[in-house]
């Protein structure tokens, strides 16, 4: 105990070390990015791509832009084809160290280079944040007892002779050795492939211990958390009474937290972070300001593309000096393990920009725009979070998608809904989330008011309808989410099957 007991106290010091160190890249950011170009360029030179793409003549932001086009994973994919025949220096100089394996709607599996250069941001990056909460909080005693992430299995296949596997995997063998004691589940555990028999594994494994911080993706953590439940009868609070921060991300929070909350029956910090498997991209820093601090000083020069231009053949692009906050940006990132001019696929909006802190406000493939409504995520999670607090409803999980109708005037959204506890007046309800609706989306108001839509509706989903989804195509667990929003009807035409009628 008391060795463990060092281990906390050792922290603060460090922890305060490292903040130092964050707060002045905030002030730096600008620079720091400029400079990251810089060298990148200068990388780049020795490389296929870079030579293919005229960097020899490349020196100023402007000129990157016309030698770097805006591209996705399908036209990288030649160039990771060359690297898995055993080419070097074809996106980055040498080899990747790892491919981190991803599957993307289009592509099929995607193979995303990690670099001896780029692995230090998606280590790193983790640690910093729970450094800045230990910082700024003084928490520190979390540390000390058992942590569990829940992640993707650590086993890796070899693609080309390079290690394979899925990110959280991969970083999973990066855990520094004074953690390895505390960290849960085991190995063997974790490499588990199907996730109930793992998820069972991981309750046995954990339920007498002394777990004080949780990792993971809401939806698959709340699973957790029932399964303990269900177990011991107990709140989460009463079965791990130090359990004091959560650490999210992949999917907004806010339509979980009051079910999580629920659960553990008492409110507990939480640090949210944005990692990709392309990069890691920003984490909160502090408990007391809004978004995430983007990583500017972490091998990643960023792009941003005005989101209503995305779609079009020459988009502005602007570096991070250009932004302005309230607006929402398509992310383009460059990084050290060789990705150039890549379409992360997600929207942001800075909520400040002294420093740069954003959130996530969807993604580009996920939206509604049947009607020409453009709907993003984040317009039907506020609405939706906003309907649900007024009438004291939790959600479970929810998705939605048109449905066109021949007939003018027919069509409509429908969103599909799994309820903890279903609204006393669904009718009331299902008029205040419209209502929200139209109100956060213009384009929306008009379609509904010139009666070329009608208000949404809304299918309830039965209890565990998502998670019988998800089993039923394969992605249950690890990193697989499901859309918030769909522009067609292949997911709410499968959920039919789990339609609570």
């Amino acid at each position: 105990m008391i060795q463990m007991k060092i281990k906390s106290f050792l922290a603060k010091p460090f922890a305060s070390y490292i903040y130092k160190g964050i707060r002045k890249d905030m002030l730096a950011a600008v620079q720091d990015q400029e400079s990251i170009l810089k060298q990148q360029i200068k990388t780049g030179k020795v490389t296929e791509y870079g030579k293919e793409h005229g960097f020899g003549d490349v020196n100023t932001y402007e000129e990157f832009k016309q030698a770097v086009p805006v591209c996705d994973y399908e036209q990288l994919r030649p160039y990771i084809d060359k690297i898995k025949e055993g080419r070097h220096n074809v996106l980055w100089r040498g080899r990747p160290i790892y491919f981190a394996k991803t599957s993307g709607t289009t592509s099929g599996i995607k193979y995303i280079p990690i670099t001896k250069d780029s692995i230090p941001n998606h280590i790193n990056t983790a640690r910093n944040a729970l450094l800045c909460y230990m910082a700024e909080t003084g928490n520190t005693r979390f540390s000390d007892g058992k942590m569990i992430f829940l992640s993707g299995s650590p086993e890796l296949e070899r693609i080309g002779d390079i290690p394979t596997g899925r990110l959280s995997g991969i970083v999973n063998h990066h855990v520094p050795s004074y953690l390895r004691k505390n960290q849960l589940p085991s190995y063997t555990t974790n490499c588990i492939d199907d996730w109930e028999t793992k998820l069972d594994k991981i309750v046995e494994e954990t339920i007498a211990q002394d777990m004080t911080l949780i990792s993971g993706i809401p939806p698959w953590v709340q699973m957790y958390f029932d399964r303990l439940i269900e177990r011991t009868g107990k709140k989460i609070k009463d079965i791990f009474p130090n359990f004091s921060l959560m650490v999210y991300g992949g999917v907004n929070f806010e339509p979980y937290k009051a079910k999580i909350f629920e659960s553990i029956g008492r409110k507990i910090d939480s640090i949210e972070t944005f990692p990709a498997s392309e990069g890691f991209i920003a984490f909160q820093d502090s408990q007391e300001q809004e978004g995430l601090l983007l990583n500017t000083n972490s091998g990643i020069f960023f792009e941003f593309i005005p989101a209503g231009e995305i779609f079009e053949a020459n988009p502005t692009r602007l570096q991070l000096k250009d932004v302005k906050a309230g607006e929402n940006y398509v992310m383009i990132i460059n990084n050290n393990a060789g990705l150039w001019g890549y379409n992360l696929g997600d929207t942001i909006k800075f909520v400040s920009t002294e420093p740069y802190r954003l959130i996530v406000t969807g993604r580009t493939k996920h939206f509604i725009s049947a009607f020409g409504e453009h709907v993003i995520g984040e317009e039907v999670e506020q609405a939706l979070m906003k309907a649900a607090s007024e009438e004291h409803v939790h959600i479970t999980e929810f998705t939605v998608a048109p449905m066109v109708e021949d007939i003018a005037g027919k069509s409509y959204h429908e969103w599909f809904i799994e309820f903890e506890n279903k609204p006393a007046d669904m009718t009331e309800f299902i008029k205040k989330l419209d209502a929200q609706m139209r109100e956060k989306n213009i384009y929306y108001d008009d379609l509904v008011s010139g009666n070329i839509l009608q208000p949404l509706k809304i299918t309830p989903v039965r209890k565990h309808g998502f998670i019988d989804y998800m089993k039923s195509i394969g992605k249950l667990g690890g990193q697989n989410k499901v859309p918030r929003l769909s522009n067609d009807r292949k997911i709410a035409d499968e959920l039919m099957k789990w339609a609570d009628n």
